[in-house]
């Protein structure tokens, strides 16, 4: 069984669409490599406040929205 021929959107190059591909089906091997801008040195790290009024604001939404949601309009 032959695999499909698909045009690179990028490079414009033919490639064989093949199984368990990385990347997008619509670009070739080459094209689909990942960039170097997914760096995890990017993500900042918390602190111990950061997490805590990180924390209370996720509670005060999940609060609101039950209020909104399960409320008895009378």
């Amino acid at each position: 069984m032959a695999f499909p021929i698909k045009v690179c959107v990028v490079c414009s190059e033919e490639f064989e669409l093949k199984p368990d591909k990385p990347g997008f089906a619509n670009r070739c091997p080459e094209c689909s490599a990942p960039e170097s801008n997914d760096d995890p040195l990017d993500k900042q790290r918390m602190d111990a406040d950061e997490r805590k009024s990180a924390s209370e604001a996720n509670e005060a939404r999940r609060q609101a929205m039950r209020n909104l949601l399960y409320r008895k309009d009378s």
